[in-house]
This record gives C-alpha cells, structure tokens and sequence, in this order.
C-alpha cells in the first residue's frame, strides 16, 4: 500500500514482481484496473475479494495494456465475477482471435490464459470509475497501445508502464525496428502538461514528485536512445530474470530454447550479436545478473534461481 492520500473508494494493491500493481474504485460499480500475472491470480482475486464491500462483486475490469503482468489475471477474474472488461481498441482483433503472432505472450516467452472483452477504449474516451471522471489518454513507447487514466480534478494519473518514480517500462517497438523512443518522449511531454499532483504507476508505490520522476525518466530514456543497444540489453536482462522468476529456476538450456523461440527476445539479441554468439551473449548477461543478485546461478547443474 501507500502512505500518500488516495481519494475515499479508491485502493491501489502494489504487487511486487511478476505482477503490475492493481487500483480498484469501490462504489456502485467496484472495478479493477489491470489484473496481475497468470501465476499471481489467486493472489489477485484473494485482494479484491478482501477489498470489496459484502456482497458487491467486481463489476468491471480495465486494461492499461495487454502485456503479461497487466493482464494475466483477467481470466480468472472474469470466471469468478463475470466483470465487464474494456481493454485498448487497437488490440481488440488479436484478442477476439486470440492471435499469437499479434499478442505479446509467446514473444516475450510468458503467459496468459485466455479471455475476452466487451468493451474497447481509446485516447480520448471518458470512464466514470469510483464517482469520478477519467480520460483515456495514448501511452505508446513502451506499448504502441498503452493507455493511461487520467482524473483532473483530483490530479491522478494512472500511468500504467509509461512513467514510474523511476523510469518506465523497456521501449519493445524499438526491439521490432519501429519506432518508440519518439513516443516515449511525446508521452512524458504530455504528462507534464496535465496538471498532476499524483502518479500511480504500473509497478513501484504511487508517488508525488512528478517534476523529479519527468526528470529520472527524461534522463533514462535520453540514453537508451543515444544507443539503441543498451535498450536491447536491458530488455534481453528484463526478460530473463521476469522468465526466471515465473519459473522459480530453469536450466542454461531451456533458457537457450527460450531465446531460440521467442520473438522479442530474438529481436534483441539480434540488435547485440550475430546469432552464432548468442550463448556466450546470454551467458554475460546471466553473469552480470548474477553479480547484481537478480538472480543465482549454479555451474555444476547449470541451472539458475530467482532470487
């Protein structure tokens, strides 16, 4: 939980890694921003289910985006509650046809179980949420078609991966060859604009110096894009230990075997390496890792821990 104020109805769940933090507006219509990873959904549907008033079930479910931690508990929820479910526009085909190819999942090398929607949102769009009005405003950089929840009269903004206290989320179009960077500083730009008093972003606690976190995520995304490569690799570590830690431990193989097979991590080690050094590629990157204590790896069996 916090120690900043929040309005009276509104809780923010901040969960720590694999899943994105939670906000849940009680009142007539409680409902849930972004919902957690696929392996924490018993976790999340036991903190909502403590949050909500005596025999008022969660009637309405929001996606920021469609990555993983975000939206991997949106199944569970939905069996459990039947909650109504928006989820962004632009991702409204590949999840009607659940495409793979155009859903995140298999490229990162996570999952999430299927589910559906009901409703879309778009830049622009306003929800009423917790008594409150919140416009839907554009987050691309980090997701082409993230979204954010803004409130102007309270000054909340619901960033989900596009600004945290310190940073934001790994720029994946980058990974593609399209462009991110570009919109990652369009979107810091417009937050700045707002009115904002209070952040609550997708991981890490919700914060009020937003003059300073402008400042931290300027700075951070200033020298991703002086080279293009350190994006790469902070996504390539990103995605190991996030990988390791849904896993608990895996061996150097099937680590290997994930970055044979997974696009996203491919498209990075492609932007590091010629293919033919990706072993030693990964195996730097586990060390450095390891020396950091993000995780723990084990020569004799090669196998690696979270930590």
């Amino acid at each position: 939980m916090t120690s900043l104020a929040l309005p009276a109805g509104l809780r923010v769940f901040e969960r720590g890694w694999l899943s994105s933090n939670n906000v849940l507006f009680l009142g007539d219509a409680p409902t849930l921003v972004d919902s957690g990873y696929a392996t924490h959904a018993e976790q999340t549907l036991a903190l909502v289910a403590h949050a909500l008033p005596p025999g008022r079930p969660l009637a309405q479910l929001v996606n920021t985006h469609l990555h993983s931690d975000h939206c991997g508990g949106n199944a569970a929820l939905q069996a459990r509650y039947g909650c109504r479910t928006w989820i962004p526009a632009a991702d409204a085909d590949p999840v009607r046809h659940w495409d793979a190819r155009r859903l995140s999942f298999e490229a990162t090398g996570q999952q999430c179980p299927r589910f559906t929607f009901d409703d879309t949102l778009s830049p622009g769009d306003a929800l009423t949420l917790g008594g409150r009005e919140w416009l839907v405003l554009g987050a691309p950089g980090h997701d082409p078609h993230a979204l954010m929840l803004y409130n102007a009269t309270d000054g909340i903004l619901i960033s989900g991966d596009a600004l945290w206290e310190r940073g934001f989320g790994v720029i994946f179009p980058e990974l593609d060859g399209e462009s991110g960077f570009a919109e990652q500083a369009a979107v810091l730009d417009l937050i700045e604009q707002l009115d904002v008093v209070q952040v609550i972003p997708g991981h890490g606690k919700p914060f009020d110096d937003i003059d300073g976190a402008l400042t931290t995520a300027r700075s951070r995304l200033d020298y991703l894009q002086s080279d293009p490569a350190r994006n790469a690799r902070n996504a390539l570590k990103v995605l190991i230990v996030f990988r390791l830690m849904a896993e608990n431990h895996m061996t150097g193989t099937a680590l290997r075997t994930t970055l044979d097979t997974a696009r996203a991590w491919r498209s990075a080690a492609a932007m590091l390496a010629p293919p033919s050094a990706w072993p030693d590629l990964l195996e730097s990157l586990v060390a450095e890792l390891a020396k950091a204590g993000a995780l723990r790896y084990e020569h004799e069996t090669d196998t690696l821990h979270a930590v």
